[in-house]
């Protein structure tokens, strides 16, 4: 069964029309600017929300594990002791402690996104499967879309690519549009940033134009990351290659959202202290200028 950390509705940033966004936990890479870490293990995990903690340590008394400690910086955890027994976020009063990760059955998600079923439609919407990555799990993600399928939703899958190609193969011929991220051009600070290569997500690409699949391009901008102009010619020198039909790039500005999920979950935004920051208006015009001369439909935003 799919673990599902987030279910997002009414979403306008996650292909067309007004979308159901199912958020599937698990992902390969560990960007260091991501917005959604609660996404990356593929396990049900803890989060604590410290501002509306009450230091009461009921949640300390009632774990069976030992593995919560109350100290002088609130709740602190032991992660190889949680069993995720859910003692703790039951019985806390404020909702300090939360479990990040659920298993629905299909059934179950269908029955959720039916719910909205006639403002999607109306919208020209559907669902998208983001992460985390959907194609780190083929078998629950291919159930989901053949069962969105069935029931005539126009479904989209959020993806980095990092798979496999048969499961890149088998997903791109069970949905209508992927949404696929581009970080960076140069492999080795592909790696040190996102910890994997890049070389198997444009070979994807690649192969993905070739067989005439529709996809976008996102690429999350960065100023200290990606955002120069060398990072950015690059991406359209690989791109314009490609026998690639809607030729859509969105330019999503950076944000440090993840910064408070990460202290949300005991650990630390950026250990690195590396330089990473919003782009400027010039720096998101200049970038939108220097993409479209070169043939491509730029959006900023989702």
């Amino acid at each position: 069964m799919p673990l599902i950390f987030d279910i997002k509705r009414y979403a306008i940033n996650d292909g067309p029309g007004i979308r159901t966004t199912l958020f599937l936990k698990g992902c390969p890479l560990r960007c260091v600017w991501c917005h959604n870490p609660e996404s990356w293990s593929t396990q049900p995990q803890l989060l604590y929300k410290k501002g509306k903690c009450l230091r009461c340590g009921t949640c300390v008394r009632l774990c069976p594990q030992q593995a919560l400690h109350l100290g002088e910086e609130g709740i602190t955890l032991d992660a190889g002791r949680c069993t995720h027994c859910g003692l703790c976020t039951d019985e806390c009063p404020t909702m300090a402690l939360e479990t990040c990760g659920r298993e629905w059955t299909t059934e179950q998600l269908m029955a959720e996104i039916e719910k909205e079923r006639y403002v999607m439609e109306d919208s020209g919407g559907g669902v998208t499967l983001c992460g985390g990555e959907p194609l780190m799990h083929p078998d629950d993600t291919l159930a989901l879309l053949h069962a969105l399928g069935q029931r005539g939703f126009h479904r989209v899958v959020d993806t980095s690519l990092h798979a496999p190609r048969q499961v890149v193969a088998d997903v791109a011929a069970a949905c209508e549009l992927l949404l696929v991220d581009i970080k960076m051009m140069d492999a080795a600070r592909h790696r040190l940033l996102t910890g994997v290569d890049n070389a198997l997500i444009l070979s994807n690409i690649q192969w993905l134009a070739k067989e005439g699949h529709d996809f976008s391009i996102r690429i999350p901008l960065i100023e200290g990351v990606n955002a120069d102009d060398g990072n950015l010619t690059q991406t359209a020198d690989f791109l314009e290659a490609l026998p690639w039909q809607r030729r859509t790039i969105h330019l999503l500005p950076y944000h440090d959202m993840g910064r408070d999920k990460h202290f949300r979950m005991w650990s630390t935004y950026n250990p690195q202290c590396r330089v990473m920051l919003p782009p400027s208006e010039e720096r998101m015009q200049h970038a939108t200028a220097l993409l479209s001369q070169r043939g491509f439909n730029v959006v900023i935003g989702g």
